[in-house]
């Protein structure tokens, strides 16, 4: 329950966000414990974490599994969770029930799984390289006054999200190095393992990596304000040259 300072009418976000990694972890215990069918299971746990950014995120961002493409039509492999953009990068493609999200309105990509082990964020540095060898263009943006300069696209944030993993390889010390380890194009920037802490790695002063790391009580609320604070430091993605999609038309 969420405590309300009678003196000051303040809330203790502190409180709404423990209370509500308690109820994530419930839930995801939950579909641990009683769904049988591994396909089925790791859907329903990838819809409660998309489910969680649709509603705390700004209205700005989206959220959705998908394919990232671009204009030259090569693609990613497919991701569990991608926010991104619909102002500047203005659509999306279905096809057959899948979703195809255009490489520059990507702000991030994150796989999701039940269990945190090194095989498994492996794949998802695999996963993350595959969005970011894709072409991202951008063009200027005409306002009242003139135009704005084309945005030169920042790197791609990603990450692995989870509900446990082992003590050994999710304690602070070892995760921290094994995200160390990734190439640039597999970085992962933030794990959060809901019964076992989250981690955040940036770059600080002359470009030194820096790493953050958090315990399990607040794993969660800690996870949300990195991705936040990363979020703020992309900025606004690049608007997307539609004539480069469009010359896929002229093409075929």
């Amino acid at each position: 329950m969420v405590k309300i300072k009678k003196e000051n009418s303040s809330v203790d976000l502190g409180d709404v966000f423990l209370g509500l990694q308690k109820e994530m972890e419930a839930a995801l215990r939950s579909v641990r414990r009683n769904v049988r069918h591994p396909t089925a299971k790791g859907n329903i746990s990838e819809n409660s974490w998309r489910k969680l950014l649709t509603t705390y995120l700004p209205e700005r961002y989206r959220v959705a599994e998908a394919f990232v493409v671009d204009s030259r039509g090569d693609i990613s492999e497919q991701l569990d969770l991608v926010i991104f953009d619909r102002q500047y990068s203005p659509f999306l493609l279905y096809v057959d029930g899948a979703c195809y999200i255009p490489a520059e309105s990507v702000y991030a990509v994150f796989e999701v799984k039940q269990d945190a082990t090194k095989k498994q964020l492996e794949y998802a540095a695999k996963k993350a390289a595959s969005v970011r060898r894709l072409k991202r263009t951008s063009i200027s943006v005409p306002h009242a006054g003139g135009r704005f300069a084309p945005v030169k696209p920042k790197e791609i944030i990603a990450g692995f999200l989870a509900l446990t993993g082992g003590t050994r390889f999710c304690s602070p010390k070892e995760l921290s190095r094994f995200l160390e380890s990734l190439p640039n194009s597999g970085r992962l920037h933030l794990a959060c393992i809901l019964q076992r802490g989250s981690i955040a790695l940036g770059t600080g002063k002359n470009r030194k990596r820096t790493v953050k790391t958090f315990p399990a009580e607040q794993a969660l609320i800690q996870f949300f304000l990195s991705l936040l604070s990363a979020l703020q430091k992309v900025g606004t993605v690049p608007a997307m040259d539609i004539q480069a999609y469009a010359a896929s038309l002229r093409q075929s």
